[in-house]
């Protein structure tokens, strides 16, 4: 059986090292910035899952709209 991950990784020069929460945070948000500001907006999209509340589908939508700006939003509702 396989090793669980109980702490962060982060990635610098192709290795992996052990971060805190906050710095992985932080990386994952200028990584996020950083392709917002390369490719708009459009190149984000939300997916969200018919088995989950309407007000959880609702904040998803909202989420990718309002914070991201992208009208790319989904569900599997549709199939």
């Amino acid at each position: 059986m396989g090793h669980r991950l109980d702490t962060p990784m982060v990635r610098i020069d192709g290795t992996l090292r052990p971060a805190s929460w906050g710095e992985a945070l932080d990386r994952a948000a200028a990584g996020f910035k950083a392709a917002l500001a390369r490719k708009g907006s459009n190149a984000y999209g939300c997916f969200s899952c018919s088995k989950t509340t309407n007000e959880m589908n609702f904040m998803a939508q909202k989420f990718a709209r309002s914070v991201i700006g992208s009208n790319n939003v989904d569900s599997c509702n549709r199939t």
